[in-house]
């Protein structure tokens, strides 16, 4: 690996995944909306900024090219089909053979054999309910920008994440295939963690093919299935 792109970089956990890949001296494309440019101010001089927006097809082509990792946020952003035309156009001109990794939320199903707690189902209904009523959100985008991922025959992988929250790193964060699983139960992850869970599978190929459901690592129910970190 030696050159990524970072759909999405500007947001925090872009901006997270942007130094994680910097520390391991991977050479870094940016793509974030022209307004928040300025976000990535912080690594100027070091990485490459394309400005647009994600489901810019001309945008993605350019940014991309030369490039064998992908790291892409998947943002429910609006009506206008910003999640599935952003994964569209990343699996449209991704090289042959590059690793392309996204991101999305416990919500997104691969095989309808996750087992969602109440709070979550009544979240998404919330989602969806603001979403119809103010255009500003669209969670079946976000799932149809899965359902074509999972069709692809690229080497993707789609990281699914818990609730998030700030704070120093504890570590990689654990998985499971399936939402429901007691190792999860905990619900939470640090942002930096999973930008790192991120940035770190994009030479895991044991994660090709995989939607990971992660947790962090140091939760309680991490800790209680025994694959936990303690330090």
């Amino acid at each position: 690996m030696q050159k990524v792109c970072i759909v999405g970089a500007s947001g925090k956990l872009g901006r997270y995944m942007v130094q994680h890949a910097l520390d391991r001296g991977y050479q870094v494309v940016g793509v974030c909306r022209e307004r928040s440019v300025g976000k990535l101010d912080a690594f100027r001089g070091r990485i490459t900024v394309i400005p647009g927006f994600t489901n810019d097809r001309a945008v993605i082509q350019q940014a991309v090219a030369g490039c064998d990792g992908l790291l892409t946020v998947l943002v429910p952003w609006d009506a206008n089909h910003y999640a599935s035309g952003t994964a569209q156009a990343v699996l449209d001109y991704a090289q042959p053979g590059a690793r392309l990794i996204f991101s999305c939320g416990w919500h997104i199903t691969r095989d309808g054999q996750d087992v969602y707690p109440a709070s979550l189902k009544r979240e998404e209904m919330v989602a969806r309910w603001l979403g119809r009523l103010t255009r500003m959100v669209d969670i079946d985008d976000q799932i149809e920008a899965c359902r074509r991922i999972f069709a692809s025959k690229a080497r993707w992988t789609v990281v699914r994440g818990s609730d998030l929250e700030e704070g120093a790193s504890q570590g990689l964060p654990v998985w499971s295939r399936h939402v429901g699983d007691p190792i999860l139960a905990s619900n939470l992850t640090r942002r930096v963690d999973y930008a790192l869970f991120m940035v770190a599978a994009l030479e895991n190929d044991a994660l090709v093919h995989e939607a990971p459901a992660i947790v962090g690592c140091q939760t309680p129910s991490a800790l209680a299935a025994g694959r936990g970190s303690t330090r």
